[in-house]
């Protein structure tokens, strides 16, 4: 084993058997209390490069305001977060935190580092129960009602921005002036550049509306799909079948692209009891 230091990283070279199993991107910890985090940086069935990862856990690590709660959280904040990464996927039951991290990363690096331009967000308006019918207004008023989970998160990071009523109203504004709502219906032939955009439960759509949206991406463009494979709603998809299932295959050995699978629950504990027993 081999390991040096580069721009204030932390990295080591590895030789062995486990070596040939692991992935571009692929998260290593230690069960014991090292509390060993890794990344794997390259890969070429012999030999890899393993990064240490950064710790989302602490307050002066905080992104937007917010830490990683568990592990899972913290490896996906170290790959939202890296500019190197140009694709990623998280899964994860309901209440593990795939939005909020998202979002949060997003505005970190979108408002601070002024790595992108703005946020991009959509999703397949695919209903739960009755369709309520159509919609008035303009491509993103339409998009409104579907975006809850946005207006829900948004309002939690723009609470931790200010004490008083009128500064989380104001930071609520300037957040929204940032974050983009689009639909699908309209996503082909147009090319994003420089955008943060995320796919929200991409568990519902199809392998082809995937690679129609993955393609739209251009020069400095991030992609981040967001999904939870136990909650299809649309009736022609399975968990074997989703879009979602297959671009995770068909990812997983690019060096630019990421998969982090949220295990733990953080919502409230009626959220994790329902999501073990129903």
């Amino acid at each position: 084993m081999e390991s040096w230091l580069e721009h204030g990283r932390t990295f080591y070279k590895l030789e062995g058997p486990l070596v040939s199993e692991w992935y571009p991107n692929q998260y290593l910890y230690m069960e014991d209390d090292s509390n060993f985090e890794a990344i794997v940086r390259r890969c070429d069935g012999k030999t890899a490069v393993l990064e240490l990862a950064r710790d989302y856990r602490t307050a002066h690590n905080n992104v937007w305001g917010i830490t990683a709660k568990n592990r899972e959280q913290n490896f996906a904040l170290n790959v939202l977060l890296d500019p190197d990464i140009d694709f990623v996927t998280l899964l994860g039951t309901a209440s593990t935190g795939k939005t909020l991290l998202a979002l949060a990363s997003g505005l970190t690096m979108t408002i601070e580092h002024k790595t992108y331009q703005e946020i991009v967000m959509t999703r397949e308006t695919v209903p739960v129960g009755e369709d309520i019918g159509f919609l008035p207004g303009t491509e993103e008023e339409k998009m409104a009602p579907w975006m809850g989970a946005l207006i829900d998160n948004l309002e939690l990071l723009g609470s931790r921005s200010g004490h008083t009523e009128w500064e989380q109203d104001t930071t609520h504004n300037l957040l929204m002036e940032r974050v983009k709502i689009r639909s699908l219906n309209f996503m082909r032939g147009r090319t994003f550049l420089n955008r943060f955009l995320i796919i929200n439960e991409a568990q519902n759509l199809t392998s082809k509306q995937m690679k129609t949206l993955i393609t739209r991406a251009g020069p400095g463009t991030k992609i981040i799909c967001i999904g939870n494979l136990a909650q299809i709603d649309t009736p022609y998809l399975t968990a074997t079948t989703s879009g979602l299932t297959y671009i995770v295959d068909r990812f997983k050995s690019w060096e630019h692209g990421a998969h982090i699978t949220l295990k733990r629950g953080e919502r409230s504990r009626l959220a994790d009891f329902a999501s073990d027993h129903l």
